[in-house]
């Protein structure tokens, strides 16, 4: 399996980084041999609102030849939504198994169009935007719908790394990924 994780300027590290954690476990664990991924995004570099940068490993190219995709949210993603590069770069995942985001990574993945007549879940302070994305808003903290799944406000990135261990490698590997992470949410 080979995930590209998106980020972007005004991104939300937390939204990232909880997923990340319990992703890179199923892999250096063994839960999923051949797991791999690329931090992908559309600049050299990607900083949050307060100056934390990373240096993504693959610069504007194609999603075409990933599983899976995982966006985050963040302050960012406001004007994503309308930047018609960014938004055109992330539906060349439209074939993607999976296209997952945490907090207002829903809007991403709204605005590429792949909420269309789903049920979705963002930050609470976004679900009036997401109504215009999809055909009905969640307050739930994970809802997957087809090929989406979409995780609510920040914190719940932890949770959705969790949720991702059960889907991808069962009970027993999210439990002990769960406890290593010393996680009682």
């Amino acid at each position: 399996m080979k995930i590209a994780f998106i980020i972007f300027n005004e991104i939300t590290w937390l939204d990232l980084i909880g997923v990340y954690d319990a992703i890179f476990r199923l892999k250096h664990m063994n839960f999923v041999p051949g797991l791999e991924w690329d931090i992908c995004a559309q600049t050299n570099l990607a900083a949050d609102h307060y100056g934390l940068t990373i240096i993504p490993n693959k610069i504007n190219q194609p999603l075409d030849s990933y599983d899976v995709i995982i966006v985050p949210g963040g302050y960012g993603t406001r004007t994503l939504t309308n930047d018609e590069n960014f938004v055109n770069w992330i539906r060349t995942a439209q074939n993607a198994k999976w296209k997952i985001s945490i907090c207002t990574g829903s809007l991403i993945l709204g605005a590429a169009g792949f909420l269309k007549n789903k049920k979705a879940t963002t930050h609470f302070s976004e679900y009036e935007t997401l109504k215009l994305f999809c055909k009905e808003v969640s307050e739930d903290r994970i809802v997957e719908d087809g090929d989406t799944i979409t995780a609510g406000a920040v914190s719940s990135s932890l949770d959705l790394g969790l949720y991702l261990s059960r889907k991808w490698a069962g009970d027993e590997a999210a439990k002990i990924i769960r406890e290593r992470m010393a996680y009682h949410g």
